[in-house]
């Protein structure tokens, strides 16, 4: 299994101040990966626990639920794929998903069963740190004001604070980013969007992989869509990208 390199610091974005001390649960076979894994977030403040395989991960995740994991996606037996599906079966908690370079196919898997978001190995420590910080932002309020009230709109209700949100007052299963996808959609209705966009105002990030927006608009419209394959509220904008419609108006 490839190991984290060090090249130069990340580029990955910060997004605010440190998230402050968190518990994160480490998953990888490879206890090389696993140890400076592990050794770079505790050195930013965490808590790790450590598995080296899914059953494990599973049962430390029950005994202390984690506020973040970070799941390799190749392991022996349980794969991450099915840890993550696990994991979300059990509530939210966010995933940073481990991939292979250039595993375009894997990637997408990861992102289809809810993992929030993923580093490529080989990676650079630095680099995981702060998108851990980021994904773990993004889930607590922030504090010293209120959270953005979000205005109804087609059915839905979205709490910022609470990190909630309903259509027709049924509760919606959102991953984080998710939420926050339809949260900026939801501030910005009639503006299109390109994926590039999205993915530098909702992910944060100046570059990346844009099917990762891809599906995660997907998998959004199968939550807030009445027909996912006939979506009226998030609309497609051939050759620009995509455009949140609150009055629901159907497309040619």
């Amino acid at each position: 299994m490839q190991q984290p390199h060090q090249p130069a610091p990340a580029q990955a974005p910060p997004d605010g101040p440190p998230a402050g001390p968190a518990r994160i649960l480490v998953v990888d076979d490879d206890p090389t990966v696993a140890e400076v894994v592990a050794g770079y977030l505790e050195r930013a403040g965490h808590v790790v626990d450590r598995a080296d395989d899914g059953p494990t991960a599973l049962e430390r995740a029950a005994a202390h639920r984690p506020d973040l994991v970070v799941l390799d996606l190749m392991l022996p037996g349980m794969d991450g794929l099915e840890v993550c599906r696990r994991l979300r079966a059990t509530g939210p908690v966010p995933v940073v998903m481990l991939t292979a370079r250039g595993d375009e196919d894997d990637r997408i898997l990861g992102l289809e069963v809810g993992a929030d978001d993923y580093v490529t190995k080989p990676f650079s420590p630095r680099e995981l740190v702060l998108r851990v910080e980021s994904v773990l932002r993004r889930t607590r309020p922030a504090t010293g004001r209120a959270p953005q009230v979000l205005p109804a709109a087609a059915g839905l209700t979205l709490d910022p604070g609470a990190r909630r949100a309903t259509k027709e007052g049924t509760e919606l299963a959102l991953t984080l980013r998710e939420f926050d996808l339809l949260a900026f959609f939801l501030r910005h209705p009639g503006r299109a969007f390109a994926r590039e966009e999205l993915m530098r105002e909702v992910w944060g990030w100046d570059f990346g992989d844009l099917s990762t927006v891809t599906v995660h608009v997907r998998r959004l419209r199968g939550k807030v869509e009445d027909d996912p394959a006939r979506p009226r509220l998030i609309q497609t904008v051939w050759g620009v990208g995509y455009r949140f419609d609150p009055a629901g108006r159907e497309t040619d």
